[in-house]
């Protein structure tokens, strides 16, 4: 078991996501490395200030711009939008392993026989006019369930179907205009080798070894314990988890950290074993000062963060505004290796102004000249990848 200080476990955890020091990722390669390395990235169609995907990015990839995602999965088709951890944007090398997923849906659908020949309908309409969207498409026949799958259903017989399709592996997003998805049929994106490959790792116990390893190098540092990070994990339950990270510290495939004053012991990837000992040489950093993601890799699981960082963070986006204790699409603002406050912030995208709606700093923060440079510096970064000429500053605490 390897000992860690807080202040070292924090370390580890900034430098695997490239948020501390000088920026490990850059450009579009960046974004695919950083893709990679977490297995995925949460996406979430609400845009603020840019949506949760896009900002993950910015804080973390050099030069990030939103076409540069948008090109990775539209046009360089390396990305693809698959449900991991929720919905999400995963690596297409990974369509493989989500078999079983598809499986699923499959057999869900054989229960609603008018489905055939309502896919039928999609799949003609698709060879006509290219990538559809629900709006545009208007079936022969109503159609009404409820997804077993990844999606919820509705009364909307042209979403229904498209999504039930889009479970099936039969189509993908072929792009999105704002929260509107537009479908095309998926072997014209998907490499043959990699849409009709069998399901990798048939029993059960190896799939869940496979989504526990991903999960844990996504975050950088996860327990045994119940966390958002472990959501859309099919039958892994607090038994079969315990039996998968049993077995991936047996297997030497996973190492257990020891963090001081922390009850829970935590667990990395081997690999990251040279990020530990980097660590441990007690490396000092450039100071950084980044907005996070409300949705982001580094806080799923807000429990650890708060016993690691000391920072309570709740993306209040669905609290009625009247029990919000910030606001409605707040950001948390990491610095160096602490988060020392957050910020209300949204696009004005009319005028092209980024507007600063707030800032609660933390308590203890001291607003130094340096913090406040580094602060001011990470608004300018944020408005040019938000592409606003001006930044506004309202009222703040």
């Amino acid at each position: 078991m390897i000992q860690l200080t807080n202040r070292q476990a924090r370390q580890f955890l900034l430098l695997k996501h490239g948020l501390l020091g000088e920026y490990k990722f850059s450009g579009k390669q960046g974004v695919l490395d950083f893709v990679r390395q977490v297995s995925c990235i949460q996406y979430d169609p609400i845009d603020v200030c840019g949506k949760n995907a896009e900002l993950v990015l910015q804080s973390r990839i050099k030069g990030f711009t939103k076409g540069m995602l948008a090109e990775l999965l539209y046009k360089d088709r390396s990305l693809v939008d698959y449900p991991d951890k929720n919905l999400a944007m995963i690596s297409v090398e990974d369509w493989p392993y989500f078999e079983r997923y598809r499986k699923a849906a499959r057999q869900h659908g054989e229960r609603y026989p008018e489905m055939q020949a309502l896919t039928a309908q999609v799949w003609a309409h698709i060879e006509n006019h290219g990538a559809i969207s629900s709006d545009d498409l208007k079936l022969d026949g109503e159609f009404s369930w409820q997804s077993a799958i990844h999606w919820s259903g509705g009364n909307n017989s042209s979403r229904s179907v498209l999504e039930q399709m889009y479970s099936t592996g039969e189509l993908v997003i072929h792009h999105k205009k704002g929260t509107r998805k537009y479908y095309d049929i998926a072997k014209k994106y998907i490499q043959p080798n990699l849409l009709n490959a069998p399901e990798p790792l048939e029993d059960e116990l190896q799939h869940h070894k496979w989504r526990v390893l991903r999960r844990i190098g996504s975050v950088g540092l996860l327990w045994n314990r119940a966390s958002d990070a472990w959501l859309n994990i099919w039958g892994l339950k607090a038994a079969q988890r315990a039996e998968v990270f049993r077995q991936l510290i047996h297997e030497g495939r996973i190492i257990a950290v020891a963090v001081e004053h922390m009850k829970d012991t935590l667990c990395c990837l081997t690999e990251d074993l040279l990020l530990i000992e980097a660590v441990l040489h007690n490396q000092e950093s450039r100071l950084r000062c980044e907005l996070i993601a409300p949705l982001d890799n580094l806080i799923w699981d807000r429990k650890l963060i708060n016993e690691l960082f000391g920072f309570d963070y709740t993306w209040e986006i669905y609290t009625p505004a009247i029990k919000r204790k910030f606001g409605y699409y707040v950001l948390p603002i990491l610095y160096g290796e602490s988060f020392i406050g957050r910020v209300e912030t949204f696009v004005e995208r009319k005028t092209g102004t980024l507007v600063i709606k707030n800032i609660w700093y933390e308590h203890g923060v001291k607003q130094t000249k340096q913090l406040r440079t580094a602060l001011n510096r990470c608004i300018q970064r944020f408005a040019v990848f938000n592409e606003c000429e001006t930044i506004s500053t309202e009222s703040m605490n």
